[in-house]
């Protein structure tokens, strides 16, 4: 019998000192993930017990494990320390011309600055910056901004500030239409929100492992559009992928890099000994296990039950409807200053949630229940009644 949403709160050490709602941020790890470090930790307390097999075995179960999530070869993956890393990659890999344009949304998560801005001065690129004609950026407006320049276009699948989805497969037909990259980042959905790479349509897609994936910071994948591998610019790659798993038959005087984007994996993580790899490999297949439809419906079922009871006072700073946004919610009141401080007041009283760009948000998992969000709302109006919001 499959497991239901409340029965997986006790695959997760209890977290007795707080009420967690932060996993947008930082996921609270499982214990099975937790518990998979050991063997991490036996590898390096006895190393003689690790052969060649055993020391590629992580990666090559974690590229399967991110394969199966997202409907992917494979083939097509690169294990990397987060998103960033894979935006940098996709950065310097890409033919350049002088006067190419990247497009960004504003208030985008700053990876994306700190990626793209510093190629203007290396590349002699402009990056444009995208603002939605509505509340939240749609595609129809990064869609309407497109010039003939406009080479790539670098946005997340679901905003970090607001919770808003982007409907990516009709961005990516239009990319498509006017010969423009799409660089995906979906560090905000990838575990909690279904897909497939097919349907969503982009080139490349970046997502960093520490937030829906549940596992340690410094982690993450970059998948590429195979057809597009051909036009991208040599560049650095990982010694040890080679396309062999066996110390025996490395190139050392002259390395080939791998046919598959295994070239791209972050340099010497790939193996048993790194920490991080391991709990990542656990934690994905942990979410596997629990399906990402689960996920999804259970957070979103939490997010609507704390947006149809928000006490008097409060605005959504996200979608209203479930379709329109991720898993987690952003909740404003009164004033911005009103606002930081009701976080302060919520951290207080031992809610951990999030302040970004002036919003609080909400972002449960399956750890959380309604009773979670009912603690929540006694809290915020128990503040209500206590202070004299200035309205925003």
């Amino acid at each position: 019998m499959a497991m239901q949403a409340s029965d997986w709160k006790n695959e997760w050490f209890p977290v007795e000192d707080a009420t967690y709602l932060n996993f947008a941020a930082h996921a609270a790890i499982p214990r099975v993930a937790l518990n998979a470090v050991e063997a991490s930790v036996a590898a390096k307390r006895q190393p003689h017990i690790v052969d060649d097999q055993s020391f590629f075995s992580v990666a090559r179960s974690l590229r399967q494990s991110l394969a199966t999530l997202i409907r992917a070869s494979q083939d097509d993956i690169a294990l990397t320390s987060g998103a960033g890393a894979g935006l940098a990659t996709i950065a310097y890999a890409l033919k350049w011309s002088a006067g190419d344009e990247v497009m960004i949304a504003g208030g985008e998560f700053p990876a994306h600055y700190a990626t793209w801005k510093p190629m203007e001065a290396r590349e002699g690129i402009k990056v444009q910056i995208t603002h939605p004609q509505g509340q939240f950026i749609q595609s129809d407006d990064l869609i309407a901004a497109m010039t003939p320049r406009t080479r790539v276009i670098s946005v997340s699948h679901v905003r970090f500030d607001d919770g808003s989805i982007l409907d990516a497969s009709t961005l990516a037909a239009a990319c498509k239409r006017n010969g423009t990259l799409l660089v995906l980042d979906i560090s905000q959905s990838c575990g909690a929100v279904p897909m497939d790479v097919g349907s969503l349509g982009a080139d490349f897609i970046v997502c960093a492992g520490y937030k829906y994936l549940l596992g340690p910071f410094g982690t993450g994948f970059l998948w590429a559009r195979p057809e597009i591998l051909d036009s991208l610019r040599p560049g650095p790659y990982n010694w040890l992928s080679q396309d062999v798993e066996s110390f025996a038959h490395l190139n050392y005087v002259d390395p080939r890099p791998a046919r598959t984007l295994s070239r791209w994996d972050a340099a010497e993580s790939s193996s048993i000994y790194n920490f991080n790899l391991t709990v990542l490999d656990a934690s994905t297949k942990f979410v596997l296990n629990a399906t990402p439809t689960l996920i999804h419906d259970h957070n979103q079922s939490l997010i609507n039950y704390c947006f149809e009871r928000l006490p008097d006072g409060y605005r959504l700073a996200s979608p209203r409807q479930a379709s329109q946004r991720g898993v987690f919610g952003c909740i404003e009141v009164g004033s911005r200053s009103n606002t930081e401080s009701l976080y302060q007041r919520l951290r207080d009283e031992r809610f951990v949630v999030a302040l970004r760009e002036g919003k609080i948000r909400v972002a449960p998992h399956l750890l959380n229940s309604t009773d979670d969000i009912d603690r929540l709302l006694v809290v915020m109006e128990r503040a209500r009644k206590e202070a004299r919001y200035v309205p925003y």
